[in-house]
């Protein structure tokens, strides 16, 4: 069952935990916003609109409270193409585009198919990404002098001892207002703000019509772009989705999640902005420092809001190695240290399955790439343990029994078939299916096909009853 949460209470539980979060996840998704676009093709404001607008409806709307949904990675560099190729204004159509595929995944309530992606695939989703945004972060250490380093050691120290003494704001925040004191009061030189990065766009978003040709020649172009988003976002958003669940404690609903996610594509399409899913990084970020409820996404969006359109000159001034330090803390968090120390613990198929999840993404730089490559070994490993038949024999006088144990199925139908002697000396065998169960029609003509070859050897042949779902199988035989 999903767990129901009164709808006051996303609003009103520990309200000061999930403003002060909020914020510090808003801190840590700004230059993840900027970076995005880049890797899109796209101007800075492109990613920071669809961050506002993405937040604020899949706040009311969204189905896991304290998730940060926002421009994504994952997403951007399918759209890199798309923009070279066509332009702006096709990536705002086929964002569009993507909303609507999305919704129509919760609506038919695709979200179940989660049910399906293993435990090692989900452990090395959640691996690799932690590597994914450690490495992400080794770029701002380029040609940067020692000052970095510190700033960053300097932002480290203040999120994991200030804890200890003071917890009244999240030691995030602290070492952002800290080192942004410090840079501007003593005027260090040399040190990157996120102002360096890019100019912030002062303007609110606008509703706009993409400018595009309403033909099916563009729905051609815009299609094959938004099917790979929809993917993408549905398999990012889903596995966060599981994450902060199992996180939290909670079972909150993935196709309304789906839904919400669908529907503020459509509008961060429509205000100028690229597509998005829910951040693995900043959502832990968020639950980490208190973020539990809708208010907590609320004050996301309207913060971001507020840093760019209001703030804009502030936002400048924050040096970036606050905001790597404080990505750095989220890798730590993020990755599943006792998957490293309980290899010897944890069956050998599951280590196999994790290992191939983050390598396929690590060389890809995919994570649904890394899923599918996962939840494909895992179906390959069970496909190859529950082929194993045991077939044994006995004699009772001119009549050969064959007890089948096992799973009848295209992997292991050839099996069935090579383990029957066909020549041999009775004259009737019998074949026990009693401990085995014929799934698919490989399966079935199998079993056709040995009971004929035993007739045309002269043999009387009797296939003892099995369960009823065989039944169908059997009785054609």
């Amino acid at each position: 069952m999903q767990k129901k949460i009164p709808w006051l209470s996303q609003w009103t539980v520990n309200a000061k935990a999930n403003v002060l979060a909020g914020m510090t996840a808003t801190l840590a998704l700004v230059p993840d916003s900027l970076a995005f676009s880049f890797m899109a093709g796209v101007p800075p404001v492109v990613g920071i609109y669809a961050s506002i607008c993405i937040l604020l409806v899949v706040t009311f709307l969204g189905g896991r409270p304290g998730m940060i949904s926002a421009a994504a990675g994952s997403m951007a560099v399918l759209m890199l193409s798309l923009v070279h190729e066509h332009g702006i204004q096709y990536l705002f159509a086929a964002t569009v585009l993507t909303g609507i595929i999305q919704f129509l995944m919760g609506v038919f309530k695709l979200g179940k198919l989660m049910r399906f992606v293993p435990q090692g695939v989900l452990t090395g989703f959640i691996n690799a990404l932690a590597i994914l945004i450690f490495m992400s972060q080794l770029r701002y250490f380029t040609g940067e002098s020692w000052l970095m380093y510190v700033l960053v050691a300097a932002t480290l120290g203040i999120i994991y001892f200030l804890p200890r003494y003071f917890k009244a704001i999240p030691s995030p925040l602290v070492a952002v207002a800290v080192l942004t004191l410090a840079v501007w009061a003593t005027g260090m030189p040399g040190v990157t703000r996120i102002g360096d990065i890019a100019a912030i766009d002062a303007s609110l978003p606008a509703f706009l019509i993409p400018d595009i040709p309403f033909s099916w020649e563009t729905l051609l172009i815009i299609l094959p772009y938004s099917l790979s988003l929809a993917v993408v976002g549905y398999t990012e958003t889903m596995l966060t989705h599981n994450l902060l669940d199992e996180m939290t404690g909670e079972r909150t609903d993935k196709n309304k999640e789906m839904r919400g996610q669908g529907v503020a594509n459509v509008v961060s399409g429509f205000f100028g902005g690229m597509a998005g899913c829910a951040l693995v990084a900043e959502s832990v970020l968020n639950v980490k420092t208190g973020g539990r409820n809708r208010l907590s996404t609320l004050v996301a969006a309207l913060f971001l809001l507020a840093l760019t359109v209001l703030f804009g000159d502030l936002l400048a001034l924050i040096p970036m190695a606050a905001l790597v330090g404080i990505m750095l803390m989220v890798c730590v968090a993020v990755f599943d240290w006792k998957s490293v120390f309980r290899l010897k613990s944890v069956p050998a198929s599951e280590t196999v399955v994790m290992l191939v999840t983050v390598a396929a993404v690590l060389a890809t730089h995919d994570l649904a790439v890394g899923v599918i490559a996962g939840v494909l070994v895992s179906f390959v490993w069970f496909v190859v343990k529950a082929s194993r038949l045991q077939i044994h024999s006995e004699w009772n006088g001119t009549t050969r029994t064959y007890q089948v144990q096992g799973q009848l199925f295209f992997a292991s139908a050839q099996t069935l078939e090579e383990r029957i002697e066909l020549d041999c000396a009775a004259e009737a065998v019998r074949l026990d299916l009693t401990k085995s169960k014929v799934w698919d029609h490989t399966a079935s003509l199998a079993l056709d096909k040995t009971v004929e070859s035993l007739q045309r050897n002269g043999k009387r042949v009797s296939v003892l009853r099995a369960s009823d779902a065989s039944a169908g199988a059997i009785g054609r035989s």
